[in-house]
């Protein structure tokens, strides 16, 4: 179970009362006062042993970590989620301490009067707009193992990649420049834990470059939506996928034969319902759902839409996020024929993303106009394929009846039933439409629809689209 399943799970804790009345920030507070006072404590110990002065203890292990058992602060309930021993404990705190107390690891800037310059075995890098030290894997390594080569070796397990650390993305290890150690990388603690072990949640990523992707909502409900009865059955088994993921896969032990997360296909015209439908599956689930703006993913540079892709994929790791791809076709589509070296790095980027995508374990869902757009082995992959259709003459009269306002007034010449039955519209056109008719009534200072603000609603719509009423 990843972290942010055991938030909710704190959160309902704290809403049935069991909790103490604290509020979160002063819980973290005080857990990581007492965190804090034992890294540093560890920290005199690691440069009092290592220059060989006068210290109260032979190791660092000899400097008993705080008991977090009874405290109900979300940094302790995380210490115990992962049963953190105390080295995975002093690590992780190494990390977070530049954002909580950078002040306390100064003490690493100590001179090597030898060479005049810093101890390289301390590791760290000197920030730059921040001013203190950003510890390394290798600032870590020290800590622990000192010169202790075999200790060295031991402890390198915590930056591996399934470590829980890395798997779920409390913590993780930048890749260091070409060529240099591995140990030199940064070990940086996502915004989303800081803020979790900190202010007790995690406050939703901002819309920009490095995550391009809007958080997306609606203030309609399934009464609002009007599907035919096939469509809204496939997306009950989405819903039922996303409700009971955790029994299938690790209670029925299916884990082991299924890959994790689902991967749905919303095909159709303009206008039927396919981002209302995730928008409400999004609203059903309690899970936040982002729209990925592809004009910032999409790059004619080589290598660069991959890089943009993986941004979002980690930044969503783990979240129970539901990530929307309008008009998918422009990333996700047909492989061409190879003619050049540029058609085989597209059709590259193309197997690039469908492996990030298969291997994303939350929920994915792909929006395109046609079916035919996509490349076939995307589809392949999909649990659901939707067809989107447009409404049928009893589904749009249901659209009609539901798109106008209860504070305006029809003329009693209105017949929907046959404007239902004559005109082959959406339900985003239909809407577009009623807003037409709308202003249509303010300008004539009334709340009156007429027939002919309804019909020439419609031959925009249709102009749209190149046909003639």
């Amino acid at each position: 179970m990843g972290i942010f399943n055991y938030q909710n799970r704190m959160d309902a804790t704290t809403h049935t009362g069991r909790m103490v009345s604290k509020d979160p920030v002063t819980l973290n507070a005080e857990t990581l006062e007492r965190e804090l006072a034992w890294l540093s404590e560890v920290i005199d110990t690691r440069m009092r042993l290592y220059f060989g002065q006068e210290t109260s203890y032979a190791d660092i292990t000899e400097v008993t970590p705080p008991d977090p058992v009874h405290e109900n602060s979300m940094y302790a309930g995380l210490i115990k989620h992962y049963e953190m021993s105390a080295e995975e404990r002093l690590v992780f705190m190494l990390a977070l301490a530049p954002h909580i107390r950078p002040q306390l690891l100064d003490v690493f800037f100590v001179k090597n009067g030898n060479v005049d310059r810093g101890f390289t075995e301390f590791g760290g890098i000197k920030a730059q707009s921040h001013g203190g030290l950003l510890p390394t894997a290798e600032t870590a390594i020290f800590m622990l193992a000192g010169e202790d080569l075999k200790k060295r070796f031991a402890y390198q397990y915590m930056f591996d990649g399934e470590h829980f650390f890395a798997r779920h993305s409390v913590m993780k290890l930048e890749p260091a420049p070409p060529g240099e150690p591995a140990l030199c990388g940064l070990l940086a603690v996502s915004r989303e834990i800081i803020d979790f072990v900190t202010l007790g949640h995690a406050r939703r990523p901002t819309f920009d470059r490095d995550f391009p992707a809007k958080r997306i909502s609606t203030p309609l409900d399934w009464d609002d939506l009007v599907l035919d009865g096939l469509v809204r059955e496939q997306i009950e088994e989405i819903q039922a996928w996303m409700q009971h993921e955790h029994t299938i896969m690790e209670v029925w032990g299916m884990g082991k034969k299924l890959k994790p997360g689902y991967r749905a296909l919303f095909f159709g015209p303009p206008g039927t319902g396919k981002t209302l439908t995730a928008c409400l599956l999004s609203q059903l689930t309690g899970r936040d759902i982002y729209r990925i703006d592809l004009s910032m993913i999409v790059s004619k540079y080589i290598g660069e839409t991959e890089k943009n892709l993986s941004r979002v994929f980690e930044q969503a790791e783990n979240k129970n996020w539901i990530l929307f791809f309008d008009e998918a076709d422009a990333l996700f589509g047909k492989r061409t024929k190879v003619e050049d070296a540029h058609d085989r790095y597209a059709n590259q980027e193309v197997s690039y993303l469908l492996q990030r995508i298969e291997d994303f374990p939350g929920t994915v869902i792909l929006a395109s106009n046609f079916k035919s757009n996509m490349d076939e082995a995307f589809m392949r992959r999909f649990q659901s394929v939707i067809h989107f259709s447009m409404p049928r003459p009893d589904e749009r009269l249901k659209l009609w009846k539901l798109a106008f306002p209860e504070a305006v007034v029809l003329e009693k010449n209105i017949d929907l039933k046959t404007i239902a039955e004559r005109y082959e519209i959406a339900g985003g056109s239909i809407i577009n439409v009623v807003r037409y008719c709308a202003m249509a009534a303010l300008r004539r200072n009334g709340n009156i629809i007429t027939q002919e603000d309804i019909l020439e609603g419609i031959r925009r719509e249709f102009r749209k689209e190149g046909k003639t009423l």
